[in-house]
């Protein structure tokens, strides 16, 4: 009966050009109040409105499976005319950026078990002369495997290489000498190059799947529940009204922030051993580092996602909102942290945005812990970002609720 008398009277409330009676009109009053609703839920329609377009904009701009320009660096021994069209044929490829050269293996070490290089190119010394002479010198080719997707292309690519420097410097008499050595209707290609490429996939060379996508579940599962059963747990207090005899109690913000975070963080280590144990007997995925490093750097991790979850609860008024602002965040974290695709393979300004984002450098913590056996100053820079996010988000919720209680 209520139903029907306020339907009535949103009826009445119509212009008369509106008004239509029996099974059109109430019809009618039923589509104009659920846009009444939607447009006092600003937050609901501005989700509905934003997520598909920022849909549209990571998967038409951002996303690309076959990176390219990746970050090389370089240790050359040999100064001569062939290392420089060799290093200059892998830059043509266009899957190489070589952006240094260090002096040291130990250097180059570093860079590729830091993350920052992808690939490390050593040229031995006396490389040219070797040429000449017809030894057949090595090139190595370091290349981070951890994520097959994004070295698969480039690594395939080094086939081309042999035989673009060859074209460009082996001419004359380094021709006549190649056929002197393998014969006068000798081909200047890769099969017969007088040096040789060997590559050395690190970390995965066998390239599976499991040793990418297993360690980063642990960074993905952890960012979801968090987030989301934080923020549902504080906005429940707020709509059964239990928040108000919280706060009349002799209780701080920051104790009640803390109170509502710490619980969450038992539950994240039972995560954690869960995904650990499961990646370590189901899909044989080693655990090369250090297991403690690994749990106190998840703990940050998991302190950054509840204030996350926190911060959110604070702009929402009902559990839906907070759902719905979950997902929002969530949504860039899956697509532009390197989880799913290829974090290389973004443009520079999604990768900035990458960068913001705690997961990103969460995956690269725990691929390097499990996969590279890493310490802490190989990750030095992504324990850096990690802990001064979750410092700046846990400062955000504290602000954001004394505000709230204002």
């Amino acid at each position: 009966m209520r139903a029907t008398e306020a339907m009535e009277k949103l009826r009445f409330h119509l212009p008369e050009r509106l008004r239509v009676s029996g099974f059109w009109g109430r019809l009618w009053a039923m589509i104009v109040k659920e846009f009444l609703q939607l447009r006092r839920d600003r937050l609901t329609f501005a989700t509905m409105i934003a997520i598909p377009i920022i849909q549209m904009t990571l998967f038409g701009y951002a996303i690309n499976t076959n990176p390219r320009d990746l970050p090389t660096v370089v240790l050359a021994r040999d100064q001569g005319p062939l290392t420089r069209a060799i290093l200059t044929s892998l830059v043509n490829t266009g899957y190489f950026d070589i952006d240094e050269t260090v002096r040291t293996s130990a250097a180059l070490e570093h860079r590729i078990r830091s993350g920052t290089a992808l690939f490390g190119i050593e040229i031995p010394a006396d490389f040219e002369r070797d040429v000449r002479r017809g030894d057949r010198p090595a090139i190595l080719v370091i290349a981070d495997a951890s994520d097959p997707t994004a070295t698969g292309n480039a690594i395939a690519a080094l086939q081309g290489v042999i035989s673009s420097a060859l074209k460009r410097e082996l001419r004359g008499p380094d021709v006549s000498l190649k056929r002197e050595l393998h014969g006068p209707d000798v081909a200047l290609d890769s099969g017969n190059s007088p040096f040789e490429l060997r590559v050395h996939r690190r970390y995965n060379p066998e390239g599976s799947t499991n040793l990418n996508i297993v360690p980063g579940l642990l960074g993905i599962i952890l960012t979801m529940t968090m987030m989301m059963y934080t923020a549902l747990a504080v906005t429940r207090e707020i709509e059964r009204g239990t928040m108000e005899n919280l706060l009349s109690m002799p209780i701080r913000p920051v104790e009640i922030m803390l109170g509502k975070i710490l619980p969450f963080v038992l539950v994240g280590f039972a995560q954690m051993a869960l995904i650990l144990v499961a990646a370590y007997t189901l899909f044989d995925v080693p655990i090369l580092g250090s297991v403690w490093l690994l749990v106190v750097l998840t703990t940050l991790f998991a302190l950054a996602n509840l204030a996350m979850g926190y911060t959110i609860s604070t702009f929402a008024t009902n559990q839906l909102q907070a759902i719905q602002m979950t997902f929002f965040v969530f949504l860039p974290n899956i697509l532009l942290s390197g989880f799913m695709f290829p974090f290389r393979g973004m443009p520079d300004w999604a990768q900035w945005i990458g960068e913001v984002l705690p997961l990103t450098h969460f995956l690269r913590i725990v691929r390097g812990i499990m996969l590279k056996g890493n310490g802490l100053a190989d990750m030095e820079l992504d324990v850096f970002a990690l802990a001064l996010f979750s410092g700046a988000i846990m400062a955000l919720a504290l602000l954001r609720f004394r505000t709230t209680l204002d």
